[in-house]
């Protein structure tokens, strides 16, 4: 397989109210030709719903992580158990009894992805702590279990339900899974309690237990690729879970894996290929052959990146569900996708369900208002490409069709239309038309052999709008 090495450039600090991942170093195109055509479906529909949901929900803490005994601002324990790792994680994992998410309707949530103009949706079949939101035969710690009170529900297979939905809304579906497991003992083994997020044990050590966890992890993978659907990606989250050869010393949270932890994702791929043909494996931060794209975390790249990449993005400041969360605007949204994708890149954005099985209301009034610009101006976002020759120019970005470019001007909050815009765009062809995208206007323009003057029409435009989008035709 021919490799193509390219350095990622700078990447822009947004948040620190999640931990982050920067993407890998690398990046591997596919030999596979039914993966590259499915990584060209993927790389046009430019926008995409990730959703964090599990029994964290309930305790309003962030997905997971409280259970890591690491010292970090994400791994913080809070309630009556904090003090005590042993009493919390007992505490934690009875949250399985009490999980009932009644109001829990896929549907209702497919139809407002849509409506936002969402084309293909993520959801968490399984995070770090273990739990399981799918009817796995490998383990009883799952939404279906005996002990979980939502197993009786006609919905209670809960990521079959969310991909049928989605997919009866023509998603694309992707299945998010979790590499290490925090509730196996086969890889927590409570012999060795843990003393980070990494395997408790040494695999070369106890062979046979880490045979053990990658047997139950190719088998929980299996599950999920034949029996629920069409699957289109297979999104592997804990990249410490990786061969030893692989971590990278100058990332500092690779510093911390210490032993070999290779579940052999080869045998894994191409079992998983042979359910679903031209599946997407996207093994986050693990640069090769089986990381499809790349994906950087609550950041967005400084500049164009030349190979497929998407920013996953929470839309509050959380992950998971947090009571009264401040969710991002639909303008600093639309900002986002439009700057993602005149970079070359994706955005998969988060929106963490309630436990009772609802969406915070502001999400939905989101998802509505970005839908309403993405209606007017979607064209210039689906199937549009990126030229690392038209970079951004302060608050302009560009993308581009085959006579056409695209000019984004992102308005800020209260931000008066200018009756005049001026660009630079060097290109030698002349300019047949200029359209604002929502309006039949005629625009008046001049070009220069280096700049572009554009006369607006201010009393004929929405005033209110995120973005103004000038398709500039050749």
């Amino acid at each position: 397989m021919k490799k193509l090495l390219f350095v990622l450039f700078a990447f822009i600090f947004l948040s620190l109210n999640a931990q982050e991942h920067t993407a890998s170093l690398k990046y591997t195109l596919p030999a596979d030709k039914l993966v590259q055509a499915k990584l060209a479906q993927w790389g046009k529909i430019k926008f995409g719903l990730l959703m964090h949901w599990g029994t964290y929900s309930q305790w309003g803490v962030v997905e997971s992580w409280s259970l890591c005994p690491e010292d970090e601002g994400w791994t913080v324990r809070k309630g009556p158990y904090a003090k005590d790792w042993f009493s919390y994680k007992q505490a934690y994992e009875n949250l399985q009894t009490t999980f009932n998410p009644i109001k829990f309707n896929p549907e209702k949530w497919a139809l407002a992805a849509k409506n936002a103009g969402m084309k293909y949706v993520v959801f968490t079949t399984k995070h770090h702590d273990g739990f399981n939101m799918f009817d796995t035969k490998q383990s009883d710690y799952k939404i279906t279990g005996t002990n979980s009170p939502f197993a009786n529900n006609p919905k209670a297979n809960v990521a079959k339900e969310i991909f049928n939905a989605f997919r009866d809304q023509g998603f694309m579906t992707g299945a998010y899974f979790s590499k290490p497991d925090w509730n196996t003992p086969d890889y927590w083994w409570k012999y060795f309690p843990p003393k980070d997020r990494n395997v408790s044990y040494d695999p070369k050590k106890y062979p046979e237990k880490w045979e053990s966890f990658k047997k139950f992890t190719y088998n929980q993978i299996e599950e999920l690729m034949s029996d629920y659907g069409k699957i289109d990606i297979l999104w592997l989250d804990g990249g410490w879970v990786r061969p030893f050869s692989s971590v990278d010393t100058t990332v500092e949270w690779q510093r911390t894996i210490k032993h070999n932890q290779d579940i052999d994702m080869g045998n894994i791929a191409r079992m998983a290929r042979t359910h679903q043909p031209g599946l997407l494996v996207v093994d986050r931060t693990v640069h090769g052959e089986y990381e499809n794209y790349v994906t950087p975390e609550q950041q967005v790249p400084a500049t164009y990146l030349p190979y497929p990449w998407e920013s996953c993005m929470t839309l509050g400041n959380s992950w998971s569900y947090v009571p009264n969360d401040e969710y991002k605007t639909a303008r600093k949204v639309i900002h986002l996708l439009t700057e993602i994708v005149s970079k070359n890149g994706n955005l998969l954005l988060n929106i963490g369900p309630a436990p009772d099985g609802e969406w915070d209301p502001n999400a939905y009034a989101r998802l509505e208002d970005i839908g309403k610009w993405i209606q007017v101006n979607g064209e210039a976002i689906y199937d549009a490409e990126a030229d690392a020759s038209l970079p951004s120019q302060g608050k302009w970005v560009f993308t581009k069709k085959q006579d056409c470019i695209y000019a984004i001007y992102q308005l800020a909050a209260k931000e008066a239309i200018s009756e005049i815009y001026k660009l630079n765009i060097n290109t030698s062809s002349p300019i047949k038309k200029i359209q604002i995208l929502g309006t039949d206007q005629k625009i008046i323009f001049k070009q220069a052999s280096t700049t572009l003057s554009i006369f607006t029409p201010v009393k004929k435009l929405n005033a209110n709008t995120e973005a103004l989008v000038f398709k500039i035709q050749y």
